[in-house]
């Protein structure tokens, strides 16, 4: 098959995939995710080892999370099969609490949720270090119940990309997190997978989020 075919195939799945997402999505959340949609991934850089090389940006700083602090509403739209050309989503409703810990240079919150009839928790920590700037955001939940390999990055004009190697399936990935906080009332949070190095990404969950105080 030649490969301008195959390109072409692969841009239609992914235009199909995102007009069936936004088809789903309130228009507040459809306006929020091409916002968030529209914003460029950083390049990724290896070293000659192949490992990530990750700075911090200009601005980095121990008060980037400041905005989470407190008690937050999440709509989430969370794919259904990852890197499997999917593009069946899941939406459901949880909730979420940030607290400061360690003098302000590290974070922790708890998601709330129930799937299938069952409760999951999930935590997140975060941890600011003062050397090299760097976040690093590690994530456990009730279903595996050890930590995974902390995301790294920083915040520049209050977006926050934060990427980390991983294993999905037997193979070796990619994972990013990206935090919009342009809107700090109603910031994103989203998740895309690489299989390529971070050639292309597949996102694979949004979380809308608003305080427990604003109105719906």
């Amino acid at each position: 098959m030649p490969s301008s075919f195959y390109i072409s195939i692969q841009q239609l799945a992914a235009i199909q995939h995102k007009l069936l997402l936004l088809n789903q999505l309130t228009n507040n959340q459809r306006t929020k995710m091409m916002q968030t949609e529209n914003l460029e991934i950083p390049k990724i850089n290896f070293d000659a080892d192949g490992e990530l090389i990750i700075t911090a940006s200009p601005t980095s700083s121990k008060n980037d999370f400041d905005f989470f602090e407190g008690k937050w509403k999440l709509h989430n739209k969370k794919l259904n099969s990852r890197l499997s050309n999917c593009t069946e989503w899941t939406e459901f409703e949880s909730t979420q609490e940030m607290y400061k810990v360690l003098n302000g240079i590290g974070n922790i919150d708890n998601f709330l949720a129930t799937f299938d009839g069952q409760p999951f928790e999930g935590m997140t920590v975060r941890l600011f270090n003062p050397k090299s700037r760097l976040w690093s955001i590690y994530w456990a939940d009730s279903n595996e119940g050890k930590l995974d390999p902390p995301v790294l990055g920083s915040f520049e004009n209050n977006v926050g990309h934060f990427v980390t190697k991983d294993i999905f399936n037997g193979k070796d990935i990619l994972v990013i997190f990206r935090w919009d906080a342009r809107d700090k009332n109603n910031p994103v949070w989203s998740q895309a997978f690489s299989a390529d190095n971070g050639k292309s990404w597949e996102w694979n969950w949004y979380m809308y989020m608003s305080k427990f105080e604003q109105e719906d």
